[in-house]
């Protein structure tokens, strides 16, 4: 990780490694945090944030779900990230954002009403989530062994920090595996979503995404079918079987940090032509054009530092 200048933590900016919590916080015990995953990319008229007010009300909504008061609003974490960006004068092509809040020190047992909590804004410069050769050519995606949790013992819309121990189990068996990302079910058998992305599938001119049932409500999913749908296309909600995507002629991934990932290969299967497909190129060149600010009728989903 690319360390930068500050982090604001708690309403005041502090030099990077100065932004510490205690060994007995609340969250590092029982795992009740929320973050986001929001992006800054270099625009011809500067930084500019996408899609800003839609990632921080998605935090302050994780938080009510999880039971945590954020004592701050929506205006003021925007605000924060804003000025979060001018004072650590990055200069790269885009740069990551982590809005997070946890409970911090002071109460120790699996209830916590009484625990404080800390709010923070942390940013740094990152590159492709899944690498520069993924974006362009594709990766391979192993369906992972374990699902996605039930509704009936998560809460799989709360971009909660809990909820990533599944991730990281799923994704650490498929690169041990030798592929590049997990892709997990529900416990139904049909598609959920990656470890840390949405997932699409195209066939006969089709795209085709999961619902939302019990996994999170995607901010750059709802995008990709807004830029599909503007561009003529059909986009379809509906359950996807493991056996759809051994036969899709094309699938990707979406996510802040996944961006548009195309998927070349899923358990030794080749996707299409096993290579990044014509409707995936469309879409993904479609939204590197907006977040950039070279796409005027996406405009407003930018904020410009």
């Amino acid at each position: 990780m690319d360390a930068a200048k500050y982090i604001w933590m708690n309403g005041e900016f502090k030099p990077w490694h100065d932004a510490q919590t205690h060994v007995l916080s609340h969250t590092l015990h029982y795992g009740n945090g929320v973050i986001e995953g929001t992006k800054a990319y270099k625009t011809k008229d500067g930084y500019a944030i996408f899609r800003l007010n839609d990632h921080t009300t998605r935090l302050k909504e994780s938080a009510k779900m999880t039971l945590m008061d954020i004592p701050y609003t929506v205006e003021e974490m925007n605000e924060a990230q804003l000025e979060l960006l001018r004072r650590n004068e990055f200069t790269g092509d885009n740069v990551y954002i982590r809005p997070f809040a946890f409970l911090g020190y002071g109460i120790m047992g699996v209830y916590h009403k009484n625990a404080p909590v800390e709010t923070v804004m942390a940013a740094w410069e990152w590159g492709a989530y899944l690498g520069e050769e993924g974006l362009k050519s594709g990766i391979k995606l192993k369906i992972a062994s374990m699902t996605r949790p039930a509704n009936t013992s998560n809460m799989g819309k709360a971009k909660a920090t809990a909820n990533y121990l599944n991730s990281q189990m799923a994704k650490y068996e498929a690169i041990d595996c030798g592929y590049d990302e997990a892709l997990l079910l529900d416990d139904q058998g049909y598609v959920a979503e990656a470890s840390g992305a949405s997932f699409f599938m195209v066939k006969n001119g089709q795209i085709i995404t999961p619902p939302n049932d019990n996994s999170l409500v995607s901010i750059t999913q709802k995008t990709v079918i807004e830029i599909a749908q503007d561009m003529g296309y059909e986009v379809i909600h509906r359950r996807i079987s493991r056996e759809e995507v051994y036969i899709a002629d094309e699938a990707f991934l979406t996510g802040t940090a996944a961006e548009i990932t195309p998927v070349r290969i899923v358990d030794a299967r080749t996707i299409g032509k096993g290579s990044r497909g014509e409707i995936t190129e469309k879409i993904q060149s479609t939204y590197f054009d907006i977040v950039f600010g070279r796409n005027e009728k996406y405009k407003h989903y930018l904020t410009y530092i």
